[in-house]
């Protein structure tokens, strides 16, 4: 096995990495970007905690690394050795053990103190378990519609008996961060006949307990659930992907699925526990977003409907205001085919839904966070050539989104910000403004803002390329919104001049602290004074020059304290609890709206000190529950690691621009689907101390650039960095011309 684990990355993968201290993640059986799981519940909002002490079920459905409550866990399976006195599962729920645990890929086992041995794996559509009972118990089956993770309301469900081996019926729950309840449509196949069944509850009403509970004659017993959001019927053909299948075939089809896109990276780790966090995060970029339509191409749409995907993959559940950093870029750099029907499933979202959307749950709109995500999302997607012949047509979804607000009796919100922002340049912020769901603009009118402008910048990119000169102009200057709300009165920690909120009668917010929570969208001032990549010489001239921008950034990241202890710096002064966004003035390694401020270093022209706080900020993944700092926000922080790791990030949304920093492997090679690879090089690179980039080469050339163009790395390319432990000697990268020009600054 440990060999293995030095070849096989299904066997470096560790998937309880981020089950605990609110990661969000879930351990159990899942295949790519797949529908359906195979996972245990506990008592976690999120579906299971690692200390959680008893397992109430095997759900089929799970959210990886979100924060808000409502993430499934839907068709809760339970295998017992007779009838429980309540068939509460907070009650029936059964102790287990850590002690022989496994957490790959594709599969998952634990022992429950029952003595039932427990075994997942997955296909696409359906989550499957084997049951392996003690000597001598008579096996049974709880199947519970009624309930599912903790905190996730189930307000109506059904079930009944098909034959003796299969049961089906539906499970209507609470969409995610206030939602509206949707209907999943299950099938749950046995692999062999039940002997005797009953219900409780009745077999279909509204909220409480309900379930059905089948008897066998003997054992292992295999179940396989599948899911599907359009009807009955396409549960049942969904369940054809494991149906006749052993669990053995099953599980290893699944792992070998895993195996092809795990190895789209290769490193070189010495140490086991790199690679398994490596592995680990690259894993839980590839979850999601999560196949949405059935094996006969149908799903349903933002309109109701049912519509078909034909030759193509309908993707749903887009956490956009996480994903557009970091994610969403990965993907489309590894695997160019998928990020297309990513992109089309987008589309159709607006053309079915009649907007584009920000935070999309199955088929609804949540209105969840705020800003203006989906616009650098789709750029992004674009740029990295993911919309080849559908380009005007998502443009002019975009420039409608940027330009506009959806009508009051839709369900989207859209950029609720625009009349403010389109007539004064700026968001207001109004706490008393109207919502349509969990988040509104308003609300955060100061980060509101400076997301707008950073995806006005974007689409101006975009537009350019298409030859709409005047709109993007237009859009350019939109750009330099953030400019509004600098207000050079405001004085923090001796630092003069911060982001300061508006309210709709152009006033500053007063009272105002910078540490505050009025404005801005978790997070404060000192985070989101960052948010302005499209236009750093702004941004510089505003904080007094590049020598005080240099030591504003010294002081948020702590970097004299940094550079003497790394680990003990990140953990005492960055990192707070996973939903504690305020009262800070510190980079915060925990959530998305400062993720890309390591590279402000590089944009300023300190290149040296980007690779000493990723080398630093890496500290905080490591090889153990507790190993993903904050929530995993649907793979956003684990694909920030991934970058972070092979040493390049995608900074500013639309250029298509990777910068570049100290890689923590001495090799890493990215196979992309062109058959293309990306060579990684940095001899001598050791993840446990701080190291510099003293020179660097692109394809055998010497680079002085701090960035690379991602058709540079499409084509295949050789990135070649020599590394040092002295800073003195990091010179590379410090020319007046190394970092790439702002998209949207005026000089």
């Amino acid at each position: 096995m440990a060999a293995d684990a030095q070849t096989d990355p299904v066997e470096s993968v560790n998937t309880f990495i981020g089950t605990k201290d609110d990661g969000n993640t879930f351990p159990g059986a899942a295949m790519p970007f797949g529908k359906a799981h195979s996972s245990p519940i506990g008592a976690h909002y999120a579906g299971w905690r690692y200390d959680d002490p008893v397992i109430r079920g095997f759900g089929h459905f799970f959210l990886s690394g979100a924060g808000c409550h409502e993430q499934g866990g839907l068709v809760s399976v339970l295998p017992t050795t007779g009838l429980p006195s309540s068939f509460d599962h907070r009650r029936y729920g059964v102790g287990y053990s850590h002690d022989g645990e496994v957490g790959k890929p594709g599969y998952y086992r634990v022992r429950l103190a029952s003595g039932i041995t427990v075994e997942s794996t997955a296909t696409t559509r359906t989550g499957v378990e084997r049951f392996a009972f003690p000597a001598g118990a008579t096996p049974h089956v709880l199947v519970n519609v009624g309930q599912a993770n903790d905190k996730e309301p189930v307000t109506g469900s059904s079930v009944r008996v098909v034959d003796d081996r299969t049961l089906a019926g539906t499970v209507t729950a609470q969409a995610f961060c206030g939602g509206k309840p949707y209907t999943t449509h299950f099938t749950t196949m046995f692999d062999r006949p039940f002997e005797r069944t009953g219900n409780w509850g009745g077999a279909e009403g509204g909220a409480g307990l309900r379930g059905q509970w089948v008897r066998f004659a003997d054992g292992p017993v295999t179940a396989a659930t599948a899911i599907s959001h359009v009807d009955a019927e396409g549960a049942a053909k969904n369940l054809t992907e494991a149906r006749g299948r052993p669990f053995d075939a099953l599980r290893a089809a699944a792992q070998s699925a895993w195996r092809r896109e795990l190895r789209s990276v290769d490193i070189d780790a010495a140490d086991p526990d790199d690679r398994a966090v490596f592995y680990t995060a690259l894993y839980h970029v590839l979850l999601q977003p999560l196949t949405g339509n059935d094996v006969d191409g149908r799903y349903r749409g933002f309109d109701g409907r049912v519509h078909t995907a034909a030759g193509w993959t309908y993707y749903e559940y887009y956490s956009l205001w996480d994903t557009y950093r970091a994610h969403n870029q990965l993907l489309a750099l590894l695997r160019p085919q998928r990020a297309k029907d990513i992109a089309r499933s987008v589309l159709a979202i607006h053309d079915q839904g009649g907007w584009l959307p920000r935070w999309a749950y199955a088929n609804q709109e949540t209105n969840t966070m705020t800003g203006d995500p989906v616009t650098p999302f789709l750029v992004d997607l674009w740029r990295f050539g993911a919309l080849e012949g559908s380009a005007e047509r998502a443009y002019a979804a975009l420039a409608r989104n940027a330009g506009g607000v959806p009508p009051a009796g839709s369900p989207f919100e859209g950029r609720a910000g625009n009349p403010s922002y389109l007539a004064n340049g700026f968001v207001q912020f109004d706490r008393e403004f109207p919502k349509k769901g969990q988040d509104v603009d308003p609300h955060h009118g100061a980060s509101a803002t400076l997301e707008y402008a950073l995806a006005d910048c974007s689409l101006s990119i975009m537009a350019e390329a298409l030859g709409r000169t005047g709109e993007a102009a237009v859009l350019r200057r939109r750009g330099l919104n953030h400019r509004t709300l600098w207000d050079d009165s405001v004085t923090d920690r001796g630092f003069t001049g911060f982001p300061r909120p508006r309210t709709a009668d152009g006033r500053w917010l007063d009272p105002f602290t910078p540490q505050g929570r009025d404005g801005f969208h978790e997070g404060t001032a000192w985070q989101y004074q960052w948010l302005v990549q499209q236009d750093v010489p702004g941004l510089v001239r505003r904080l007094g020059g590049a020598g005080a921008a240099a030591a504003r950034l010294d002081d948020f990241f702590a970097y004299p304290d940094l550079v003497a202890d790394p680990a003990g710096t990140v953990r005492e002064k960055w990192v707070v609890g996973p939903y504690d966004y305020y009262n800070q003035f510190r980079y915060n390694p925990n959530n998305e709206p400062d993720l890309h401020a390591p590279w402000m270093y590089a944009l300023i022209g300190q290149p040296w000190k980007t690779s000493a706080v990723n080398r630093a900020a890496q500290t905080l993944f490591v090889n153990a529950p507790n190993g993903v700092t904050g929530n995993d926000d649907l793979g956003t922080m684990s694909a920030w690691y991934v970058f972070s790791a092979l040493g390049l990030y995608p900074v500013t949304p639309g250029t298509g621009q990777f910068l570049l920093h100290a890689p923590r492997f001495g090799r890493a090679v990215l196979h992309l689907e062109s058959g293309r690879d990306v060579v990684i090089t940095a001899p001598g690179a050791d993840p446990a101390s701080l190291q510099y980039a003293k020179a660097v080469s692109l394809d055998g050339v010497g680079h002085d650039r701090t960035w690379v163009d991602h058709e540079a790395l499409t084509s295949g390319a050789r990135l070649a960095f020599e590394l040092t432990g002295d800073p003195t000697e990091a010179t590379w990268g410090t020319g007046p011309d190394a970092a790439p020009p702002s998209p949207c600054s005026d000089g």
